[in-house]
């Protein structure tokens, strides 16, 4: 029997975990929680009608929302992911099995790019519509979009796994790394541009991926004369693939032997122990 690509397993699996995303609607508006939540303040702050087309914090905020949208999915839906997959004893189940890791990486990263791109739609969508924002202008600009929300799933999802596989195993452990990623949002330039940051905070925030996305979103959604509010002045596309890139391919190299090494702690007493502690919480 000829053995099936990793890969190829892992597109299968995502196909289905979105299939039955689609089957449960509560499910499927939590995903749409952030961008309308992101929508409904944008709009308040604007006043009614929006603050009008082509307004230059309005193009900063909705790309600021679209880059902290794909930084939020990987780094919170992945590990959220991980923790219900390791309490429910699939990842033990994956344990012996060639392969499972990568193709249970790909099986995320295609759930989070789809259910990501629906938020992202929603997101250009209702921006047009209530914030009169400016959609991408040229086909250049649209690839551009579309060629930085697929580096920066790449990149983010793997380091959610992680993230994920480093945390202890119960779901109030989520929180002990939110307000380091709150803080990596504010020096990443998401929101304000990078340059009025101090130095040694640009640096920090080049190291991380948030950066780079959100500088491709705004050079997708802003005209080429705002490229001047970015550090270099420019909007630096070459930088942008090469940092995602490595970003993506260490990312896919370090976190399948992390999920092994935390799979290979799971069994079936630990499994029972940790129900029973969840159980004996819950009545109290």
């Amino acid at each position: 029997m000829t053995p099936v690509n990793p890969y190829v397993l892992g597109l299968r699996r995502g196909a289905v975990e979105l299939r039955q995303l689609l089957r449960s609607r509560k499910d499927f508006y939590s995903y749409l929680t952030t961008p309308l939540v992101f929508l409904a303040i944008s709009y308040w702050r604007a006043g009614s009608g929006g603050t009008g087309s082509g307004d230059a914090l309005t193009q900063l905020s909705l790309a600021g929302g679209i880059a902290s949208t794909v930084f939020m999915f990987g780094l919170m839906t992945v590990p959220q992911f991980l923790s219900g997959d390791r309490e429910d004893g699939t990842l033990l189940r994956l344990r012996g099995v060639p392969g499972a890791m990568p193709a249970y990486l790909v099986a995320k990263a295609l759930f989070v790019l789809v259910t990501m791109g629906a938020s992202i739609l929603l997101l250009l969508v209702g921006g047009a519509l209530l914030l009169h924002a400016d959609l991408p202008a040229t086909p250049g600009q649209w690839l551009t979009l579309a060629l930085t929300l697929l580096l920066g799933t790449a990149a983010v999802v793997p380091m959610g796994a992680a993230i994920g596989a480093l945390l202890p195993p119960a779901r109030e452990a989520l929180a002990l790394y939110m307000m380091p990623m709150l803080g990596l949002m504010f020096i990443s330039g998401a929101f304000a541009p990078l340059r009025n940051l101090p130095t040694a905070l640009q640096t920090v925030g080049s190291l991380f991926p948030l950066r780079w996305i959100a500088q491709g979103v705004r050079s997708a959604l802003l005209p080429d004369s705002a490229k001047t509010l970015e550090v270099s002045g420019s909007w630096q596309h070459l930088p942008i693939a090469g940092v995602l890139l490595c970003w993506a391919v260490a990312g896919f190299l370090l976190a399948p032997g992390l999920l092994r090494r935390m799979a290979r702690k799971e069994s079936g007493s630990v499994l029972s122990e940790r129900e029973r502690k969840r159980l004996a919480k819950s009545a109290y």
